[in-house]
């Protein structure tokens, strides 16, 4: 689209890749906030980490829902784990925190997913029973693996001004990480275009969540999620004045609000 077209590689891919709004000194882990017997796995983005999703895990907590945010293998760490991991690697970790949810005895479970978490939401509704799915900024095509490539550079710089690494140090770290590559990064294209490819296999009640001006992905994958999906209950919603990392931008309480009503409009057997 002509939107994104006109913006900055750079800039877009470091802003896909790495948001410093997330960076905390301390480690960050995986949050489980038990509440109801309402579930909800809640599904962060690639580079990211729980903390996409905390606040919105939060606010669903006070309003009954029961709320477990895993981690995908090799994100919350240092860049040097990330690039030896793959799609199937995360994709474990999100069965991992949907059978952690079941072994609790939560029966019931809603999973909503902000961009690479939105795509995993579409893929767990392929192949288990879901109450609903919420997509957040979801992608349904991916840019070329040198530009995602230079995002994890730049990820990998950041992650390590962050610890307080010498600037000499820095570079000659991610100097290294340059000359290991991230071979798996064609496997996230193609996990893209496979869920994409499948949508019409989805049933569950949804909510498609996008932020009209997204800088990181085309939002016409919002209407691609919408129109293909073959769900009864489906709505979309629109949001004119966040950016792709909707769960931590302006209208963080709208998105809030947007999507409880969706959980509590799903028939759940309490």
């Amino acid at each position: 689209m002509e939107f994104s077209q006109c913006l900055g590689e750079m800039y877009i891919i470091s802003r896909f890749f790495w948001r410093t709004r997330n960076l905390r000194k301390t480690t960050i882990e995986p949050f489980f906030y038990k509440a109801g017997s309402r579930a909800v796995l809640l599904l962060h983005g690639f580079t990211g980490s729980s903390s996409d999703v905390r606040m919105l895990g939060r606010f669903l907590e006070k309003n009954g829902y029961t709320c477990h945010a895993p981690h995908y293998k090799g994100h919350g760490v240092p860049p040097e784990q990330l690039i030896e991991t793959a799609p199937e690697d995360w994709w474990e970790s999100v069965l991992e925190g949907y059978e952690l949810l079941k072994s609790e005895g939560y029966e019931e479970i809603a999973v909503a997913g902000l961009s690479l978490g939105g795509v995993f939401s579409l893929k767990l509704a392929m192949n288990f029973p879901l109450k609903g799915v919420v997509t957040m900024c979801a992608p349904m095509s991916m840019r070329t693996t040198d530009k995602m490539f230079e995002g994890v550079l730049k990820y990998s710089r950041d992650y390590k001004e962050f610890e307080g690494k010498d600037p000499s140090d820095i570079e000659k770290e991610v100097e290294e990480i340059e000359k290991r590559g991230m071979p798996s990064l064609p496997q996230l294209q193609q996990l893209v275009y496979d869920v994409k490819a499948e949508l019409d296999m989805i049933y569950t009640p949804l909510l498609v969540v996008q932020s009209r001006h997204d800088e990181i992905i085309d939002p016409e994958s919002a209407h691609i999620i919408y129109s293909d999906v073959e769900s009864l209950k489906k709505e979309i919603v629109w949001f004119e004045h966040s950016g792709h990392v909707i769960t931590l931008d302006k209208e963080k309480q709208q998105l809030h609000e947007t999507v409880l009503q969706f959980l509590n409009s799903l028939e759940w057997n309490e």
